[in-house]
């Protein structure tokens, strides 16, 4: 039995549809109504089952992990408490092996942003569980750019902070397909997988792409800090937006970069693009008239 948690998440939802026949499936979702609309959409109804739980209750945590050998584990608080939760509760339903979402930034010795120092954190917990362990790191995803997607429907217009500054980003397909395949093949045990796109690319030429996939002139316009640090405010915490705002920098400095071909090696295939993400969700940028 294989348990994903996150399954309405970005990552979630692509592997739920790429764990095929021949292995049980069971999600675990705050809301099971989300989660089982979901599976009707990807088309796994009938082999997938759709579980109440949340990290903060031991007794739908336990029932969730039972049976289960492998789980793919995605936490979002901060504040921290949930993976300890889970991987203790993992041990105890005697769950074998974990794979964990994590990103690639715990790599970069700059980067001491409260983010990046709670996923390092989750790491070292995952690592002495006494658990098989296995952990995935993402560049940020190409999908961020759906966060553009009103403004382009409404005023031709992508802003972005940091517009000329490089950056890795991943097709979260891609994470998806190693997950699937580090979930259900052996040899991954103790391993860490920095995932990245095929190249490093920036939110103007990004926008560019897009126009041209549109058919339309796109104009992209650089946000300053105040504008994107009150851009953040209206969605995330203080002490989030001071993280997203240092991350950013460090992807300004070229920390963010560097490809490595780990979707290739584990996949047999290149690396999705930017431009591919991007053609294959054009709807969502289409703009009204």
């Amino acid at each position: 039995m294989i348990l994903v948690t996150g399954g309405t998440g970005t990552v979630g939802r692509e592997l739920v549809g790429r764990l095929g026949a021949g292995w049980r499936v069971r999600v675990m979702a705050r809301d099971p109504a989300r989660v089982a609309g979901l599976v009707r959409v990807v088309g796994a109804a009938g082999r997938v089952e759709v579980v109440g739980g949340d990290y903060r209750d031991p007794r739908s945590l336990a029932a969730a992990l039972e049976g289960v050998q492998t789980a793919f584990l995605v936490t979002t608080d901060v504040a921290g408490g949930d993976d300890e939760r889970f991987l203790a509760a993992a041990r105890g339903a005697g769950v074998r092996r974990v794979v964990k979402l994590s990103a690639a930034a715990v790599l970069d010795e700059q980067a001491d942003d409260l983010i990046t120092r709670w996923q390092r954190g989750m790491e070292d917990l995952l690592r002495v569980s006494g658990l098989e362990w296995t952990l995935l790191r993402p560049r940020a995803f190409v999908s961020n750019a759906l966060a553009w997607a009103p403004s382009v429907r409404s005023a031709r217009i992508v802003r972005a902070l940091y517009g000329s500054s490089p950056h890795a980003c991943v097709d979260p397909r891609d994470v998806a397909e190693v997950a699937a395949r580090v979930l259900t093949q052996e040899g991954h045990a103790g391993c860490a997988y920095t995932l990245t796109g095929p190249e490093a690319v920036t939110a103007a030429g990004q926008t560019e792409q897009l126009g041209r996939l549109l058919g339309i002139r796109l104009r992209y316009e650089e946000l300053s800090l105040d504008e994107a640090r009150a851009a953040w405010a209206g969605r995330y915490p203080a002490p989030v937006v001071q993280a997203l705002l240092e991350s950013a920098q460090r992807q300004r400095a070229g920390a963010k970069a560097g490809v490595t071909d780990t979707v290739g090696a584990l996949t047999g295939r290149r690396a999705g693009s930017f431009g591919g993400w991007a053609r294959d969700h054009l709807a969502a940028f289409t703009p009204v008239g």
